[in-house]
């Protein structure tokens, strides 16, 4: 699924989240309780405006179910829906961005516990700076891009060891 075909969804149906910050929502939610249910991300998707059509609402459970499967599948196949390296530098850094934002809501949202670890506080800490992100520099050369790669595989393997230790928990 294309991170295109996702926000023509959320834009037709006037919803106030992008389609990284929704993908980050349901990835949050997914880690902090992979029982988490489609319904309740698309209430949250939805909140203050009218729900998708049938085909674009099918599109994103569909989304919702392919995120909880990636998620728990031991191949690191989980990515972060943003856009394609063929858009500019600065909107995937504004996705990126967004899509941390979406996820410390979706963990916020499904997880109450006040018990984590250290090392999960620390990465929670480090996603929230992430939302802080310029996304007005001019930079677009490779250092800057090599950079933007760093951090999306950092959020990919810190995304896997969250929901790993979340789900812990409810496991004792």
């Amino acid at each position: 699924m294309t991170y295109q075909v996702i926000n023509t969804i959320v834009v037709r149906s006037d919803a106030e989240l992008s389609a990284a910050e929704a993908h980050g929502l349901a990835a949050g939610m997914l880690c902090a309780n992979q029982q988490a249910q489609s319904a309740e991300w698309l209430t949250e998707l939805f909140r203050h405006a009218a729900p998708a059509a049938d085909e674009g609402l099918s599109t994103l459970v569909h989304l919702f179910e392919e995120t909880r499967s990636l998620l728990a599948n031991d191949e690191f196949e989980f990515d972060l829906l943003l856009p394609d390296d063929e858009t500019l530098l600065g909107e995937q850094v504004e996705a990126l961005t967004y899509w941390c934002r979406g996820f410390l809501f979706g963990v916020g949202f499904t997880h109450t516990a006040s018990d984590l670890s250290k090392e999960a506080t620390e990465i929670l800490k480090d996603i929230a700076e992430f939302t802080k992100l310029d996304t007005d520099a001019e930079g677009e050369g490779e250092e800057d891009e090599s950079d933007f790669m760093e951090i999306t595989e950092y959020m990919r393997s810190a995304v896997l060891l969250l929901r790993s230790e979340l789900n812990k928990e409810g496991e004792r």
